[in-house]
């Protein structure tokens, strides 16, 4: 079973996100959304689009929680439900339900050294 298929994010905490945004913006030429930005990308061989999203979060974000790292990464996966049992069949920590958004489905799990790792199956465009 493919698992993933791409990094979806990457999220990290600092003192000031608009500054943050604003300095990569000016120096090195991200765009400045509202939540950060994002680079589109085709998959090898294939017509079928996806992006990773840059973004950075306040240092008093619990969003991250309970790891206590500094940073998040998101992975794109395919199955998003049929890898969450395999995952829970495996032992592995599930933290949440899948949530289904407008961007696609979400559910959040812990690798061994307990950083928080989220798993993202985007809607087909």
């Amino acid at each position: 079973m493919k698992k993933v298929r791409g990094i979806g994010g990457i999220f990290f905490k600092c003192n000031d996100p608009k500054v943050m945004k604003d300095w990569y913006d000016k120096n090195l030429g991200f765009g400045n959304e509202q939540w950060g930005t994002n680079f589109e990308w085709r998959e090898a061989d294939s017509e079928k689009k996806g992006s990773t999203v840059w973004s950075p979060f306040p240092a008093t974000t619990k969003y991250f929680e309970p790891s206590a790292k500094d940073y998040m990464i998101n992975y794109i996966v395919e199955d998003l439900a049929g890898l969450v049992a395999q995952l829970k069949k495996d032992g592995v920590t599930v933290l949440d339900d899948i949530e289904d958004s407008d961007y696609g489905k979400f559910v959040h799990i812990l690798d061994p050294e307990g950083n928080k790792v989220e798993l993202w199956e985007p809607k087909d465009e």
